[in-house]
């Protein structure tokens, strides 16, 4: 047996058999885990060869370990071995009275089957798309059907009291531009600018923000956002000093209703297509009378999961979540059905998953479970299927693109890994594949649980040790 290879087979089977001792046979990460006192107890690892073998690598592979975002990698590659990379998302318009001349006189449904990618520019389209059937002024309401989905069983600010924050939004299945708007902020010696993207007609701001000198503390030291009313959250205070030496900054944030945002952006969209909309907006299921006028259709899934896994969306995994639950399940669709989608798929291609708890598709979640060992048969079992490329053209490139492109960058393994990492409070987690120096692929899980000062070198020094094999 050539040394090398013997000389990983024994470490193998010494971390296996010695969780306890894991720090000590780790060599660099050791130092690491030392220095930060993360104990063995609150890591989990596995590294392996993706063409079989044991792994060269394995801490408390089986104990179930909240894997935060790189449970996306799960929720992607289930929906592109289940629905196909060509699967498409529709939205709806219906007419809901009769169309005479260029005028609709009554009122717009938009159904929606949620789509992950409803964003701007493709609302935009699909309202080319209405302009050509001849409507050109709608005398009615803006009525939206979102009945495809259950209603969220919580609310946005449930999960760290941040109701605002982007990453806290719900599914919904008429979720239009992930419902974002971005602040935007330019100091004058007089006053400071407001404007926001997109500009919404019935989302009100009060700029109440004073210049002045001095160097920046920031946007977020400098800005201080009130919602009166956060159920409609249709009306913001900004309040506060904003210093010369900020610049222009931008602020995203999460505001109004899924069917009031889907409203102020269609109405102000419908405009540039030289069309008017005469009513207000109010949500309803579609009636057996309504006659189809538009059928949209998003971006394949392929496409799709390149900007959720790169960039790490939460609400485009969700949606993703929900849909495979279509697969076994009737609407109106619910979390649970995604998980018994999920962990059907895993049964069927046996891939065990003892421990296993999903309360959504994100991995935004206190609850949620994997362990290491679960996400790391899944990887190698994506490896070998179908979709490989389209799945790892996913990942973020480490120190290239996506939320990794500012790690490793100046590093041998830039360019080296495709990954996903996942984060929260006492959760560190990255996943994915590395191509070593060997020549060799690698499937890698590492997740710490517990407190993670250090974490981020923790995962450094166990990517670093991954490419030198």
């Amino acid at each position: 047996m050539n040394r090398r290879v013997g000389a990983r087979l024994l470490g193998a089977v010494a971390l296996w058999a010695m969780p306890g001792l894991v720090l000590a046979a780790l060599g660099p990460l050791a130092g690491i885990a030392q220095r930060y006192a993360i104990p063995s107890a609150n890591i989990s690892a596995v590294v392996a060869d993706v063409d079989g073998g044991p792994p060269i690598l394995a801490v408390n592979p089986r104990a179930p370990r909240n894997p935060a975002s790189t449970l996306k990698l799960i929720t992607t590659y289930v929906a592109l071995d289940t629905l196909g990379p060509v699967h498409t998302w529709r939205t709806e318009l219906y007419a809901l009275g009769p169309v005479r001349g260029d005028t609709l006189e009554g009122d717009l449904l938009v159904k929606g089957y949620g789509d992950p990618y409803l964003i701007e520019e493709n609302v935009w389209k699909m309202l080319g798309e209405l302009r050509r059937t001849g409507v050109r002024h709608i005398t009615g309401d803006l009525v939206i059907d979102d009945t495809y989905f259950a209603p969220p069983a919580r609310e946005p600010g449930d999960f760290d009291g941040q109701p605002y924050r982007l990453y806290n939004v719900l599914p919904n299945a008429l979720m239009v531009n992930f419902k974002a708007v971005t602040f935007v902020f330019t100091p004058y010696a007089d006053r400071v600018q407001v404007t926001t993207l997109p500009e919404l007609p019935n989302l009100q701001g009060v700029n109440e923000l004073r210049p002045e000198q001095g160097r920046c503390r920031g946007v977020l030291q400098s800005v201080q956002m009130t919602v009166p009313d956060p159920v409609r959250a249709d009306r913001v205070l900004l309040n506060g000093r904003y210093a010369a030496g900020c610049g222009r900054q931008t602020l995203p944030r999460s505001l109004l209703t899924p069917d009031a945002y889907a409203y102020g952006l269609i109405k102000r969209l419908w405009s540039h297509w030289g069309g008017t909309l005469d009513g207000g907006v109010r949500r309803a299921a579609r009636p057996p009378h309504a006659r189809r006028l538009v059928t949209w259709h998003s971006p394949p899934l392929a496409e799709l999961i390149r900007p959720l896994n790169k960039w790490s969306n939460n609400v485009m995994a969700d949606a993703v979540f929900l849909a495979l639950g279509a697969e076994l399940f009737d609407p109106p669709l619910m979390p649970g059905h995604g998980a018994a989608a999920v962990k059907s798929y895993l049964r069927a291609h046996r891939i065990p998953a003892e421990g296993l708890v999903l309360e959504n598709g994100s991995g935004l979640s206190r609850i949620t479970r994997v362990s290491a060992q679960t996400m790391h048969d899944l990887l190698r079992h994506a490896y070998h299927g179908r979709f490989m490329p389209e799945f790892m053209a996913s990942m973020s490139i480490v120190g290239i693109d996506g939320t990794l492109r500012r790690r490793l960058k100046r590093s041998a393994e830039r360019g080296w890994m495709h990954l996903k990492t996942g984060h929260l409070n006492n959760v560190a987690a990255v996943a994915g594949y590395v191509r070593g120096q060997s020549g060799r692929t690698y499937s890698v899980v590492l997740f710490v649980n517990g407190p993670t000062n250090g974490a981020d070198a923790l995962i450094d020094t166990f990517l670093k040790w991954t490419y030198r094999q």
